[in-house]
């Protein structure tokens, strides 16, 4: 039987149970972690009000894996979006963030492969092609702002010097750094020292 293109619909019960449509079983949020990591697409209905609740129920594997240590999101970007909430530009956001985190994963690869090199051979010192893509990142989102703003900048908001600060790139280094440990125990088998 060929494999659906329709995502699987999942039920959330009133008593949080959710129950997967698919395989007519029920599924922890860890399934639905797992079902995501695998590729597989879903849809999460309520069971009493038929309504789309996808959105609440993937923030909140996000919320249970960011409390399991998971550190993904830095506090600086948690609190950026914090501040976009009930904000004008707050429509802009969403798909901004879509836009990056897609070129992201098409280049994931390539950056693995040039931390690794980099990290391999010459330390921590050579970000070339993350500094590069943080820099388009930034400068696409300054101009989609600037689009919807006089001259370039709110009353409230001074103009701040272009692109990314030396201490954004010092803490965008740490964190590398750090997701490279990560990846390192990984290919290890999840060994530690």
């Amino acid at each position: 039987m060929a494999k659906s293109n329709e995502p699987v619909t999942i039920k959330k019960y009133a008593n949080r149970r959710l129950y997967n449509t698919g395989t007519s079983t029920y599924v922890t949020l860890e399934d639905l972690a797992q079902m995501v990591k695998n590729g597989e697409d879903f849809v999460v209905y309520d069971a009493k009000s038929s309504d789309d609740i996808t959105h609440s129920v993937l923030t909140q594997i996000i919320f249970e894996q960011e409390g399991k240590g998971q550190n993904l999101l830095p506090i600086n970007f948690l609190r950026q979006i914090i501040r976009f909430y009930g904000d004008s530009m707050q429509m802009l956001v969403p798909r901004y963030l879509d836009m990056t985190i897609e070129n992201f994963s098409k280049e994931q690869n390539s950056l693995r492969e040039n931390f690794t090199k980099t990290l391999g051979i010459g330390g921590i010192g050579g970000f070339g092609i993350l500094d590069e893509h943080v820099r388009r990142n930034m400068e696409m989102f300054d101009r989609t702002f600037k689009m919807f703003l006089p001259n370039g900048r709110t009353e409230e908001t001074p103009a701040a010097p272009a692109g990314p600060q030396p201490d954004d790139f010092d803490e965008l280094r740490r964190q590398v750094a750090d997701m490279q440990k990560r990846l390192d125990k990984l290919g290890d088998g999840g060994k530690t020292d």
